[in-house]
């Protein structure tokens, strides 16, 4: 039995998809993917099937044709509208007809129609895209192939909606999935969430390399690529060729540049932190919070892994900054009514709420809680920055990120994706709307670490006065195409696009150079680059610039004015000229040589995407927006009994404000020890909350050494306070403190 947001067909029988393959081609930083879905129609009469499945958000869709039999039939790309009257025309008439089109609310959704397919008939449908690999944390670059499609909440009061899929406990087709990576830089490695056959090298500078996902594998999970270079910081410049055929002057016909930077930031200057700031938590207290982070056996909740993450930020955060957070849900509410100040009595009237903290609040609705936030005004000197963790799943993303993006100038938003099927689009485009970054809690990975390296980019110092300069030949000019960078940031990578227009007669070179500001000191990379490729390289670089300017375009469009309608024709002609899908245009295939008549109706087809189980935002479509959907009852008799506190989450819990600890029995049990243990072992002339902060770094150091990207600032403010102290006998304090613990940490690793 489907639950309800799934349509089946009378007879309930299987559903026509009968296997995936997918094929990437890596080039750098750049990848191309081809996807071939084959369908076998069961029924005893002509068959429609609709499948709605997700896409990378920044992928740019170039391919679409349709095999039947022996023929194939290659997909033109048009204006929607006139694509979706040429598919009802077709199957009206009983020709067969495919359509792939994009989701009006969310650009990470696609819908395909697979129209009139005769009893018994095999279609194999082929979907080719390209986009740009996004960069983590560790320096790898990530690619995600999304299996889960979640029903996107839609309030009741609104009538449009992200199409909704069927949930199936088993699914009814296969992936088989083939990698082959191509690099100027030698490859260093690959890794993934789902079982991988040995990685192939097939040349001796490890510059090319193959891999096969496992046999056997069922899609029933994200399929998650991360690919490590040697060298990802070195700065590149690709140029690729125009099409010959395509129209002189057009952006196809001349040669477009992709420059790629990802600098690594001078230690000394990364090192300081900004002690200013306010930061709002957003955090998504929707019914499918109580979803467990995935389905190993020791798997936490959402909602207590976002309560855990809480804690650490809160006693990561520098005295003086301000700071609020908000839960959202059907409806939202704020800690405070506007940010308050951090403080030893703020911080603990938060502690409180956040242990209080439920999956209680129904639906996803972000919008409106981020009104509320950016109606109040900043405060000068501490620059906002808005945290926000949700499973990514809302029918409006478009409109959200429109007004994230109309408030970048006064804030940075930093996203966070948790559990399988986190909207791409809405996820990845927060962050780069607000100039933050992006991050996606996925299978086993933990929260905590990938918010603290989000919250050390937060307080990080802020580059400036960025500037792009071209130097090429007389007769050549540059026509930027991709917005301008409005903010670098360690660990994150800029990527420029260029159309190289004119010709020059002599020089073939050209250069870029980028100039910054960080901390004030001066950055300055330089880039040389060659206007005339020796080899065409394929459409890549020319389709992500495309879409890059298609997307600035349909912003632009949302925004309104008075020529809006011009800014749509130019959509669709960029877009039908570059082969790039859009939200005005869609793919349509119409087999003519397929003419029959059809006898009855056509049956539909919903073909089903795994999801984990969202019945609260399900039953939520039908119930008032503001309505609180609590989990059902029987869901919370069967919740295990949770886990014994992590000792390194005891020992955070008990810091002050300050940064500082107490001597207190609860400090002494996170060390092993009895309190009178610890207390008859300090040093005569150190003070109880010296000795106590002390051990608390020295334990830190010695048995979490593993999980110092989650206690760093935590033990910045604890070094920082101690060295406030200015306390006599602090060697020896370190020196007993060893003794004590059993460690071997220097005054000098402790910061002190």
């Amino acid at each position: 039995m489907v639950n309800c947001c799934g349509l089946v067909s009378e007879r309930n029988q299987p559903v026509p998809l009968k296997s995936i393959s997918v094929q990437l081609q890596v080039r750098d930083h750049v990848t191309s993917v081809s996807s071939s879905l084959q369908y076998v129609n069961e029924e005893d009469r002509p068959l429609e099937a609709v499948f709605v499945f997700p896409l990378p958000a920044d992928a740019a869709v170039c391919h679409f044709s349709a095999k039947i039999r022996e023929q194939e039939i290659v997909a033109e790309l048009q204006d929607k509208h006139s694509a979706r009257d040429q598919y009802d025309d077709a199957l009206s008439s009983g020709q067969q007809a495919f359509l792939l089109e994009e989701s009006d609310e969310s650009s990470d959704v696609f819908k395909l129609s697979v129209g009139c397919l005769s009893p018994g008939q095999i279609a194999v449908i082929t979907i080719v895209y390209v986009m740009e690999l996004s960069i983590q944390a560790d320096d790898a670059l990530r690619f995600c192939l999304p299996a889960v499609l979640n029903p996107r909440y839609t309030p009741a009061a609104s009538a449009a909606g992200v199409p909704e899929v069927s949930s199936a406990s088993v699914i009814p087709y296969t992936l088989s999935l083939s990698v082959d990576v191509r690099s100027s830089d030698r490859i260093s490695r690959l890794e993934s969430s789902c079982p991988l056959d040995p990685l192939v090298f097939l040349d001796a500078q490890h510059t090319h390399a193959t891999v096969t996902l496992s046999a056997g594998h069922r899609f029933d999970k994200d399929v998650e690529l991360l690919l490590y270079y040697e060298n990802t910081h070195q700065p590149t410049a690709v140029v690729e060729a125009g099409a010959a055929a395509a129209q002189t002057g057009s952006l196809m016909a001349d040669p477009v540049l992709m420059i790629s930077l990802y600098p690594e930031f001078p230690a000394d200057v990364m090192s300081s932190l900004a002690s200013q700031g306010e930061f709002v938590f957003v955090v998504d207290r929707s019914g499918s919070m109580d979803s467990r982070m995935h389905h190993g056996k020791d798997a936490q909740m959402r909602i207590d892994s976002a309560r855990d993450t809480l804690l650490l930020l809160l006693k990561s955060l520098p005295m003086g900054c301000y700071f609020n957070i908000y839960g959202f849900g059907s409806r939202f509410e704020s800690f405070f009514p506007q940010s308050v100040v951090y403080s030893e009595d703020t911080m603990e009237e938060a502690l409180k709420r956040v242990k209080n903290m439920k999956a209680d609040m129904g639906g996803t609705e972000i919008l409106q809680p981020l009104k509320h936030i950016y109606s109040q005004p900043c405060f000068p000197d501490h620059p906002r920055q808005l945290f926000i963790f949700t499973d990514g799943e809302v029918w409006n993303t478009k409109e959200l990120l429109d007004l994230v993006k109309s408030h970048a100038y006064s804030h940075r938003c930093f996203s966070f994706g948790i559990g399988e099927g986190a909207s791409t689009a809405l996820i990845t485009g927060m962050a780069r709307a607000g100039s933050g970054q992006a991050q996606f809690i996925t299978g086993t990975d933990r929260m905590q670490p990938k918010v603290m390296q989000s919250l050390r980019f937060a307080l990080q110092p802020a580059v400036d006065n960025i500037s792009v300069d071209w130097t090429v030949p007389e007769g050549v000019t540059v026509d930027m195409l991709s917005p301008p960078i409005s903010a670098l940031f360690q660990g994150q990578r800029a990527l420029i696009y260029a159309q190289l227009k004119g010709q020059s007669s002599g020089k073939t070179e050209g250069a870029v150079t980028v100039k910054y500001r960080l901390k004030d000191q001066p950055v300055t990379n330089q880039l040389q680059f060659t206007l005339k490729p020796t080899e065409d390289t394929g459409r890549t670089i020319h389709q992500l610039a495309a879409r890059s300017v298609i997307r600035s375009l349909e912003l632009e469009e949302r925004a309104g004015g008075a020529d809006a309608g011009a800014v749509r024709s130019r959509i669709v002609e960029l877009s039908v000229q570059a082969g790039v899908s859009s939200v005005h245009t869609a793919f349509i295939a119409v087999n003519k040589d397929s003419k029959q008549t059809v006898k009855g109706p056509l049956l539909q087809r919903r073909v089903p995407v795994p999801h984990t189980f969202r019945s609260a935002k399900c039953s939520a479509k039908k119930s008032a927006p503001r309505m609180r959907m609590g989990a059902p009852a029987a869901s919370l008799n069967m919740r295990e009994p949770e886990p014994q506190a992590d000792p390194l989450l005891q020992l955070v819990s008990l810091q002050k404000a300050s940064g500082c600890w107490e001597l207190k029995a609860a400090l002494a049990a996170v060390f092993g020890k009895k309190e009178d243990e610890v207390t008859n072992h300090r040093p005569a002339q150190a003070d109880g909350s010296v000795w106590a902060t002390v051990l608390a770094l020295i334990w830190l150091h010695t048995c979490r050494s593993g999980d110092q990207m989650e206690w760093q600032f935590v033990a910045m403010k604890a070094a920082s306070w101690i060295r406030s102290q200015k306390p006599d006998g602090l060697t020896q304090c370190v020196c007993d403190g060893n003794v004590l613990l059993g460690g071997h940490v220097t005054q000098e690793a402790l910061g002190i």
